[in-house]
């Protein structure tokens, strides 16, 4: 039987529910993942089963000290509720309450998985010491998560931090979430691709793009140029506000390593303001497990 400083450690995004347990040091063994089910509204039976059904394989006989629960959201950490936008059968789902009906221990705590991220990098990776970290998310969205002084900064419902919904450019593009000029809607991952092909590029994927950059493809490189730089006007503003010493940039456009950090440290060093000169720029360290890490963390520290 496992030691009873283990914890149960949830990470729940559009394409895939993780489960793993996290040591009290947080070393992540029995990990486990599948694919999020497509299931349309009314449909919720489906992804709650693949999740029930996996944390109860993950957790066997094992004793816990804690329940971690990472989602994307937006979440609603007081009602133990989340409401996915990339899961369209999960409205007000109360996933609390459905793990802990799964594997019962102490009653599970909610966070959202940005906000997961950034702390186990806090803890673990990248943002170890920093005492004001911004941790984004480039992936298919951006998102961010906030950990002042070592503590996560979630807000009256769980969801701060979300920097890809900052204008970056009020004559830009419309945004899914209704505003104009989004940093997700210029700077993720499919961002970069409509760019990059409006203008010629004929390639495939994201990681193809990120391999014609390293090249120097002239396409591929300003595509990431052209990210970056608005980027980088989004942690302009979250340094200025939060007086930020550091960035840690995971997600899987964040593979793409220094093709994507060098124009953005280029662009952050150029801003205007001052507080965003100052800040120290790294790759995430933890890969898929900077969540699951950050939920047990998050549930350690309650």
């Amino acid at each position: 039987m496992a030691s009873p400083a283990h914890y149960l450690a949830v990470d729940i995004g559009g394409t895939k529910i993780a489960a793993a347990m996290v040591s009290g040091s947080g070393q992540v063994e029995n990990h486990r993942e599948v694919p999020t089910p497509a299931a349309a509204p009314g449909q919720a039976d489906l992804p709650a089963r693949a999740l029930t059904e996996l944390v109860a394989e993950v957790v066997g006989e094992r004793r816990l000290a804690g329940v971690g629960i990472a989602s994307a959201g937006p979440i609603d950490n007081r009602a133990g509720t989340i409401s996915p936008v990339n899961i369209p059968a999960w409205r007000d789902f109360p996933v609390v309450d459905a793990v802990s009906d799964a594997v019962g221990g102490p009653p599970p705590v909610l966070v959202h998985d940005s906000t997961a991220a950034a702390l186990g990098e806090h803890w673990q990776g990248a943002g170890k010491g920093s005492s004001a970290l911004l941790g984004i998310v480039v992936s298919t969205g951006i998102g961010g998560g906030i950990i002042l002084d070592g503590h996560p900064i979630g807000g009256s419902a769980g969801n701060a931090g979300f920097i890809g919904h900052i204008t970056a450019d009020p004559l830009g593009e419309k945004c899914a979430c209704g505003r104009t000029g989004c940093v997700e809607t210029h700077a993720s991952g499919p961002a970069m691709l409509r760019w990059a092909r409006a203008n010629g590029w004929t390639g495939g994927n994201t990681p193809e793009l990120a391999a014609d950059a390293a090249l120097g493809q002239p396409i591929a490189v300003a595509a990431f140029r052209r990210a970056a730089e608005l980027l980088a006007i989004g942690i302009a503003t979250a340094a200025t506000l939060l007086d930020l010493d550091r960035i840690v940039i995971g997600g899987g456009v964040s593979a793409a390593g220094e093709v994507l950090l060098r124009p953005l440290r280029d662009a952050v060093a150029k801003s205007d303001a001052p507080a965003a000169r100052k800040l120290l720029i790294l790759q995430a360290s933890l890969g898929r497990h900077s969540g699951l890490i950050g939920a047990a963390r998050y549930a350690q520290t309650r």
